[in-house]
């Protein structure tokens, strides 16, 4: 009973997936430390993400995006544990798209997980004929700012 679009490549039953999202991580002056990356190993160590797709771009001082092969980026931080991260979702368009978001002479981690936390809860959901019609996130920096404003407001009454 199941057809192409529920089996998709390296999803396995896409009516069993939680949430898929995706982050770009910015490194100015193509600088990393590589500190979140044991931290991002274990997520995936425990079970609480699965990495669809994982690519580093660097844009150039001309605007430029090209994507940048693990390999490459050389240094000290090792990145082998995320060779072959690559599910097809992403193409050029979604590389540009990134791309745009990053100062010229910046390079950028893109990251697009399934939040396998999520699933059991997003499988329940579906099940009850439910469906996601909204998503979003909150920046921690606006949450900040948000909280400093409302600290101010209660400050000047």
């Amino acid at each position: 009973m199941s057809s192409e679009a529920e089996t998709a490549p390296g999803f396995g039953d896409i009516e069993e997936l939680g949430p898929v999202d995706y982050v770009v991580v910015e490194f100015p002056g193509n600088r990393m430390t590589g500190e979140g990356l044991p931290i991002l190993v274990d997520l995936v160590d425990r079970g609480i993400i699965r990495i669809f797709d994982f690519v580093f771009v660097r844009k150039d001082l001309d605007g430029t995006v090209t994507a940048v092969e693990l390999q490459d980026l050389g240094g000290e931080i090792d990145l082998s544990v995320f060779e072959g991260a690559s599910s097809g979702l992403l193409d050029q368009g979604d590389l540009d798209e990134a791309g745009s978001a990053l100062e010229p002479g910046n390079s950028a981690g893109i990251i697009v997980y399934e939040n396998t936390w999520a699933a059991p809860f997003a499988r329940a959901l579906r099940r009850g004929g439910a469906q996601l019609v909204a998503a979003g996130r909150i920046p921690v920096q606006a949450l900040l700012a948000s909280l400093d404003a409302l600290e101010e407001t209660y400050d000047g009454e």
